[in-house]
């Protein structure tokens, strides 16, 4: 007696459903539109917008692809991340040449003068019994960093690059459909033959439907 009252229920609920969507079907349908941080996204493509002019842009100029996307917000990221990567790229660099002319004086048995160009640091590891391992270690470590950040600044050059293509895509190519609903609907389920009685076959259950 239960399982027929859950099974009325269900039933009144998606007949309620039912006539929910026929009255939203018999209204005028409404153009999508929506709005994420600032970017206007609209349901028809773009067919002008062109893929190949976004990555030609980011390829000159970090960050040029994603204005010509109408990505504003991602300049800041792009440009911001860039030029960490370019700090840490001078940073190592500067380094790089002061401990390779200290180490080119040191193979040579020679002493920078008084005036000549990293005297004063020369001094300072000398003053502090640097040996020629702990020099040609650090300036080993510096050339590595640098590497690093060289080949980092290259991938975060490309990752721009893609990012400005894979969003010129998509307004180029692809739309949003405004067909947005869902159906609710009674059904039964088929119980397994070792988990029922003879009787007893089937559970009542409703199934959702949405569509996209």
């Amino acid at each position: 007696m239960s399982k027929k009252i859950i099974f009325t229920v269900l039933l009144a609920v998606a007949i309620s459903s039912a006539k929910a969507q026929q009255a939203t079907i018999g209204s005028k349908p409404k153009h999508v539109k929506s709005v994420i941080r600032g970017i206007s996204v609209q349901n028809i493509p773009d067919t002008l917008h062109n893929p190949r002019k976004a990555v030609m842009r980011s390829l000159m100029v970090p960050g040029w692809g994603q204005i010509y996307n109408r990505q504003w917000w991602k300049v800041p990221i792009v440009c911001g991340g860039l030029g960490l990567i370019g700090s840490a790229v001078i940073f190592n660099q500067n380094y790089y040449s002061q401990f390779l002319t200290i180490a080119k004086y040191r193979r040579r048995g020679e002493q920078p003068a008084p005036g000549d160009k990293y005297y004063k640091e020369y001094m300072a590891l000398k003053d502090r019994s640097a040996s020629d391992a702990y020099v040609e270690s650090t300036l080993n470590s510096y050339r590595r960093n640098r590497d690093l950040a060289i080949l980092g600044m290259l991938g975060g050059w490309g990752i721009q690059m893609i990012d400005a293509y894979i969003d010129a895509k998509f307004i180029n190519s692809y739309s949003m459909d405004d067909n947005l609903s869902y159906n609710i609907r009674p059904s039964l389920i088929n119980q397994a033959v070792y988990a029922s009685g003879i009787s007893n076959r089937f559970i009542p259950s409703l199934k959702f439907t949405a569509t996209f």
